[in-house]
Formats: C-alpha cells, sequence, structure tokens
C-alpha cells in the first residue's frame, strides 16, 4: 500500500488528490467517515478495556494479596464477635485488607464494592476500634463502620498546668510506652513539629491511647499551636507567650484572674524600677524548680536557689515555660487585662481566692489574710 493509499484510509482522501469539481461534496464525506472511525475506534478501546479488567481482575487482586475472585460475600449476619482497628490515614484498601484479616468479610472485593457505593459515606469512616462480626455481609460491615456509635477510641486526659516530667509520666503509665522513649522523642522537638520559636515544650490535654511517644506529643504540640494561632500570637512571640502562660497556670486557679495576673507580670517586667524592681517573684517558677507539689508559698532556702527559673532572684521571665499551660491560660497571656497592679496573693488557696494590689502597703494587709489562712492550714504551708 501506497503512503498516499495509508492516508486515505486512515483519514479521508488528501484533499490534493481531489478532481476540483468533486471537492466540496467529497471533504463533507471524508469528515463524516473520519469522524465514524474515530467513535468507531473508542468503542473498540472501550470495549477492549472492559474486557481485559473482567478477566484480569482476578489476577490483579491475586497480586494484591487479596485472593477474590469476584465480589464474593458472606450470606450474614455473622456470629463470632471481634474487633477491628481503623488507624489515621487508612485508605478503603486497607480497610478491606484488615476486614478480611479478621474474618469479617468474605472478600476485599466485596467491602470495596459497598464503600465505593457510597463514596460519602466512605469519607465518614473514622480512626477507631469496631466491634464487628466474623461473617459479615459486606454492606453490613460497611454500614457500621460509618456508624460513629460502634467507633471506640480510648483517650487520656492531661490537666493543664503539669510539668513536662509530670507528664511523661502519665503517658506512660496509661500507654505502656516507657518515659525513655518519651524522654529520647522531647531531644528533638522539630521532629514533633514544634517550631524554634515555640520553645521546645509540648503542651496539650488529650491523646488517642497506644500511640507511639512521639505521635501522642506531635499531636499535643498541633494541639498547643492551634491555641497560640487562635490567641492571634505570632511565632516569634511563642516562647515569650508559653512561658507567661506557664507561670499564669501555676499561679491561678480560676479563670477570672488569669488575665489580671497577666497583668501583673507585664506590670513588673515593664518596671526594673517599680516595687519589684523587675523580678517576678513567682512561686509557682520555685515549686518547678523543686519539682515538688502540694504547699502554698515556698521556703527561704527555695528562694535562695541559684536557678535561672528563681524569678526571686533572676530578673526577667524564666528561659521558658515551667508546665503546660491551657488555652485560658494562653488567652490571658496574649491578651492581659487593662489595671494598675503589682501584687496578687491567694488569700485562701483552698477556695482560690485572690486579691490584687497596686501598692506595697495594700499588699501587706492582704499577705495578712493569706498568713492567717496558713496558721489555720499549717499542713498545707
Amino acid at each position: 500500500m501506497s503512503h498516499e493509499h495509508l492516508e486515505t484510509t486512515l483519514f479521508g482522501e488528501p484533499e490534493h488528490h481531489e478532481p476540483r469539481r468533486r471537492r466540496r461534496p467529497r471533504q463533507k464525506r471524508s469528515k463524516g467517515r473520519s469522524v465514524l472511525v474515530l467513535i468507531v475506534a473508542l468503542v473498540l478501546v472501550g470495549a477492549a478495556t472492559a474486557t481485559a479488567f473482567t478477566l484480569l481482575r482476578p489476577v490483579v487482586a491475586s497480586i494484591l494479596g487479596d485472593g477474590d475472585s469476584g465480589a464474593e460475600d458472606f450470606p450474614g449476619p455473622g456470629d463470632e464477635e471481634v474487633t477491628v482497628t481503623v488507624k489515621q490515614g487508612d485508605t478503603g484498601e486497607s480497610i478491606a485488607t484488615a476486614l478480611k484479616s479478621a474474618g469479617v468479610v468474605k472478600t476485599r472485593t466485596a467491602y470495596l464494592d459497598a464503600s465505593a457505593a457510597d463514596p460519602q459515606g466512605s469519607a465518614q469512616i473514622q480512626p477507631g476500634t469496631y466491634t464487628l462480626k466474623k461473617g459479615m455481609k459486606a454492606i453490613d460491615a460497611f454500614t457500621a463502620l460509618v456508624d460513629p456509635a460502634n467507633r471506640s477510641v480510648a483517650r487520656q486526659t492531661i490537666p493543664e498546668g503539669l510539668w513536662v516530667s509530670e507528664i511523661i509520666q502519665r503517658l506512660s503509665k496509661a500507654t505502656g510506652v516507657p518515659v525513655a522513649d518519651y524522654q529520647a522523642a522531647l531531644k528533638d522537638p522539630a521532629a514533633l513539629g514544634l517550631p524554634a520559636e515555640a520553645g521546645g515544650r509540648p503542651s496539650s490535654y488529650e491523646f488517642d491511647k497506644n500511640t507511639p511517644a512521639a505521635a501522642q506529643l506531635k499531636q499535643m504540640v498541633a494541639l498547643t499551636l492551634s491555641e497560640l494561632k487562635k490567641a492571634g500570637v505570632q511565632p516569634k512571640d511563642y516562647t515569650r507567650i508559653l512561658t507567661v502562660a506557664s507561670i499564669i497556670e501555676g499561679e491561678v486557679n480560676g479563670d477570672a484572674d488569669r488575665a489580671k495576673v497577666a497583668r501583673v507580670i507585664e506590670n513588673r517586667l515593664a518596671d526594673p524600677n517599680g516595687p519589684t524592681v523587675g523580678l517576678l517573684q513567682m512561686d509557682s517558677t520555685v515549686h518547678y524548680i523543686e519539682q515538688k507539689r502540694g504547699r502554698a508559698g515556698t521556703s527561704d532556702a527555695a528562694r535562695a536557689s541559684n536557678s535561672p527559673y528563681n524569678t526571686y532572684r533572676v530578673k526577667g521571665l524564666p528561659p521558658g515555660p515551667i508546665n503546660n499551660p491551657g488555652a485560658a491560660s494562653i488567652e490571658a497571656a496574649a491578651k492581659p487585662a487593662d489595671g494598675p497592679w503589682f501584687f496578687f496573693v491567694a488569700v485562701n488557696p483552698d477556695t482560690g481566692e485572690t486579691k490584687f494590689a497596686a501598692t506595697q502597703a495594700e499588699h501587706d494587709r492582704n499577705v495578712q489574710e493569706f498568713n492567717a489562712w496558713c496558721s489555720q492550714n499549717k499542713d498545707k504551708c
């Protein structure tokens, strides 16, 4: 076949081979025939693809380790209870594999078909542990996973204000992960998602149980960064705000006083010649040095410590946060109340009643109330 004949067969006859008087009608027929050839070709390709998929599907399934041959399914409803865990980031393929391995569904294909029929429901499946049955119909297993009522997530609460040493001890006890794992993870703050501006100390409240140490701490860091952003804190101020917030957390019981304590801190820092000559004089930082809780006030010996966290001897803020502050303390540190106060004291540590003062004389009177409380609660002072 000549080159010209090949062109004619595929695309219609070339324009330069047509007699002039027949050019226009022949051109119309060649365009129509070209479109027809294209449509037929697409149909043939589509049919070939569908046939190939039908023939090769069992082969592909076996390569994937499925062993499915078609969408074989259990009749249901199932019998023996079994738990299946959906992990963060699991795909439909991963879930299908887990269900088949647990004996919940007969084939991965059956589950994937049920999932594909409801894309919106598939997107709603959350990480967690689900109690299902062996021998379920795939659609029933899928429906059970979509329903949040069937989801069980074990969680451990971490209260605000704990020191890092207390946090990792509590996490270790709850999960069985060795304390050493947390200590190792803390040595690489950047790997936990903590910017250098945040001071290298994670802070949070809850985490999924049985998660590796680094992943737990990473979740905590993410929550802290989220709270900082909500409070409108700029990255360059992360360390400062977290440090102030941690002192507030260690000093205050009630939310109403947090912004006022923040103002006391800022007033002392802003006036190196003021009543406290730039010293914060916060008991919470001394308690952090001693790693002791349970008593109000501090001893003369503790206040004599050479630690950079001793705000009775070292002016300005300590090197970093002393605990994990909560959202309310972060908000207060970012937005202190307006006021002239330089002093505050919890006159009744049991109830958290706190009094603020602008002058030393006023503060001395408030301290007398605290001393009176201590004389009646000697085991707490």
